[in-house]
Parts: structure tokens; C-alpha cells; sequence
């Protein structure tokens, strides 16, 4: 097993700050090089995994074109299917103690765990949910869970699995999604999450942030909002402040985050700017916002130090909500997904639309939570009927 990365924190923590001011003598390349040589990282490993995750059964792979079932015509839609993965924020102590019942599942736990250099199953199943709440625990638990959760679908509703015709996954679960559909092998996935967690939480160090859901309605000023909360963290001192949307939910629900004291500004006067209600949310940093570029370069690297394969299934990003077109365009893309807004509400909008009176594919929610499910019915209520959640 590669080393672990128990130091990584001591050992980064000083370089990063440095880099995040400019100073010191070190480049960025030897930042990035001592996060990834801490972390269990470095194996390049064969894209195609092992793992019976993947959407078609083994020895019988289809050519590349069958990820454009969805587009031919005779199909009935409802014979196909559509898998989403959440993201952080769905976990919970007692998720994945039943999946285990699935020796492939099992089997993930058991791998994960030895990477991860802690026992995952038990975090997941036991707590404390403080611990399974830190960003870099709960991270690698939501990726294993939802791929676990994929071998509970596979068992109970195999038809789902191989009529899969598009994923996609909220956040950390894109990387569920590309482990799905056959572009990255299950421990690649593992280790990249692991450096993508620890990452997020050191840049979450540098500048404290956080993140809030907002409701409002179509007379609401919520970028108006954002700018007077970065104007008023100027008037105090703060450099470069940041507070914008991090995530699109669904109409009228979006998710801002940015420096705590944007975000404090924006709860309290919610009615200057006809802003219904504002609920922050238990993560440690401003995710998805441009607080988050140290975390960039060393999950970039990380990223081009495995294979990828082109994705057997359509998956789509959360950057534009389009799909990824192959395994370079997953390199160039996914990284950018740090930093930028989860289009979640606008992928649900590529993944469903329809002409009228056509039928809608199946879904299946694979992961804890139903969260994605809620947010479906918010955008396609129709879509929302034939979606059932598959929980770890």
C-alpha cells in the first residue's frame, strides 16, 4: 500500500500558506509535489476496472457507439434508465452497514479502507458523525457508499444497470459517475478523492468560508446581495473577498458561499434584498468558489497521474452540464470543477428534457440520502415519478 498521508496536513499546511501570499522560495510544482508524494497517490493504474460496477457485464463490453442508445429513435424511453450520485452533505452514521451484504460491496470497503489507512465501513457505520462530517472523511465515504449502492441496483434491478443511458453526479459524486460508466478504475477514483478532500480542506484553511442555501423569489436581488457582501468584507479589510453561487439547485434555490463574513452579511438583511429564507450549511469551506484554486494544480496533477478511458455511458459535468465527449476532455474538465458552480439544476435540464408527450427513462438515485430525488421533482416533477433512491 502507498503511503498514507497522516503527516499531510503538518507538511503542507506551512508551504500552502506561502503559496496562497506568494511568498517563500518554493515553485508551485514543489507544493503540489510534496501534497501528492503525502498522499496515496501515485500508481498509474489501467482505466478499466475490475470492479462490478461497471454498467455491462463482463467479456461483453459493446463498441464505443452504444453510449447513443438514448439517441435512437425506436427505444422506448422507459426501458431505459438514468443513475445520479450525491454528493457531500448526504451522510450519515449507518449508512453502508447494509450494503455490505454484497461481496463486491464489501469488497470496496475492504479496498478503500486499506488506501484510505482507516477502517471506512466502520465511519460510516458507527461515527461519529463529527468525524464522518470532516470534509476528507466524508468524502471518500460518499464515493464507496454509492458505488456500493450500485451493487445493491445491480442485484435487485439488473435491467437498470445495463440500460443505463446517462449519469451524472453532484460534486464528488461525478467521480462515482466516471467510475460508473467504466472511464476510471475504483481505486483511482479512491486515491483522487482522498488528495481532492485533503486539498479542499487545506484551501478551506488558508481562507475560512462557508456555504449557505438561499431561497428567494422572481422579485429577489440575490447578485445584488453577493455584491454588497464583498463590497462590506472590503470595508473591513478583507482582501479579494469572495461570495457568489456556488451551486444551482432548482428555480428560486440556490446555494452562495464565500468568505463567513459575506455569508453573515447576506443572513442578516435577507429583507433588503427580498430574500426569503437563507440556511447555512455544516461544511468547513466555500466549495465550488474561487476560494478553492490552491486545491486545483494538486488535484490536476493527481488526476493526470492515473488513466482514464472514454466513458462507456454518457456523464455529465457539472461545469456546463454537458457530457463529457472522452477521457480528455474528463482531464481538462474535471478539475475545473473545484472552483466553479455545480450547473446541477441545468444537467438535470440536458439529462431530462423532452418533447412533449414522450416518456421519461427511469432513475435511480445510488448513494446515502435523497436529496438528488427532492431536487428532481423541484425541476421535472414528471421526471421525479419514475425515480427511486437507492440508499447506502
Amino acid at each position: 500500500m502507498l503511503r498514507g498521508c497522516r503527516r499531510l496536513c503538518e507538511l503542507c499546511r506551512p508551504r500552502l500558506a506561502r503559496w496562497s501570499h506568494g511568498e517563500g522560495g518554493g515553485s508551485r510544482a514543489d507544493d503540489v509535489k510534496k501534497l501528492l508524494d503525502s498522499a496515496a497517490v501515485g500508481v498509474e493504474l489501467d482505466a478499466r476496472s475490475e470492479w462490478a460496477t461497471l454498467p455491462y457485464p463482463e467479456g461483453a463490453l459493446p463498441p464505443r457507439d452504444q453510449s447513443l442508445l438514448s439517441a435512437r429513435p425506436k427505444v422506448d424511453p422507459r426501458e431505459t434508465s438514468i443513475l445520479l450520485f450525491p454528493g457531500q452533505g448526504t451522510q450519515f452514521v449507518g449508512m453502508g452497514k447494509e450494503l455490505v451484504n454484497f461481496p463486491v460491496a464489501r469488497d470496496m470497503f475492504e479496498v478503500a479502507s486499506e488506501i484510505l489507512g482507516y477502517d471506512l465501513l466502520k465511519l460510516c457505520a458507527e461515527g461519529p458523525q463529527r468525524e464522518l462530517d470532516r470534509t476528507e472523511r466524508c468524502q471518500p465515504a460518499v464515493l464507496v457508499c454509492s458505488l456500493a449502492a450500485v451493487e445493491r441496483l445491480k442485484e435487485e434491478r439488473p435491467a437498470a444497470v445495463h440500460n443505463c443511458v446517462a449519469t451524472a453526479g453532484y460534486s464528488v459524486g461525478e467521480l462515482a459517475a466516471l467510475v460508473f460508466a467504466g472511464a476510471l478504475h475504483f481505486e483511482a477514483a479512491v486515491r483522487l478523492v482522498k488528495v481532492r478532500a485533503e486539498a479542499m480542506q487545506l484551501a478551506s484553511d488558508l481562507a475560512p468560508g462557508g456555504m449557505t442555501t438561499v431561497m428567494y423569489g422572481p422579485d429577489s436581488q440575490l447578485g445584488h446581495a453577493c455584491l454588497r457582501a464583498r463590497e462590506w468584507c472590503k470595508e473591513r479589510g478583507i482582501e479579494k473577498p469572495e461570495c457568489a453561487v456556488a451551486s444551482y439547485l432548482y428555480p428560486h434555490c440556490k446555494v452562495v458561499a464565500g468568505h463567513v463574513e459575506a455569508l453573515k452579511f447576506i443572513e442578516g438583511n435577507l429583507a433588503q434584498f427580498k430574500l426569503r429564507r437563507a440556511k447555512r450549511l455544516p461544511v468547513s469551506g466555500a466549495f465550488h468558489t474561487g476560494l478553492m484554486g490552491p486545491a486545483v494544480p494538486a488535484f490536476a496533477q493527481a488526476l493526470r497521474r492515473v488513466a482514464l478511458g472514454d466513458p462507456l455511458v454518457p456523464v455529465h459535468s457539472n461545469v456546463d452540464g454537458r457530457r463529457y465527449r472522452d477521457a480528455a476532455h474528463v482531464r481538462r474538465q474535471l478539475p475545473r470543477q473545484l472552483c466553479r458552480p455545480v450547473r446541477w439544476e441545468q444537467t438535470l435540464h440536458a439529462l431530462y428534457e423532452r418533447a412533449e408527450g414522450q416518456h421519461f427513462p427511469r432513475s435511480f438515485e445510488c448513494g446515502p440520502g435523497r436529496s438528488l430525488k427532492a431536487i428532481l421533482k423541484m425541476v421535472n416533477a414528471k421526471a421525479w415519478d419514475s425515480c427511486v433512491s437507492v440508499e447506502a
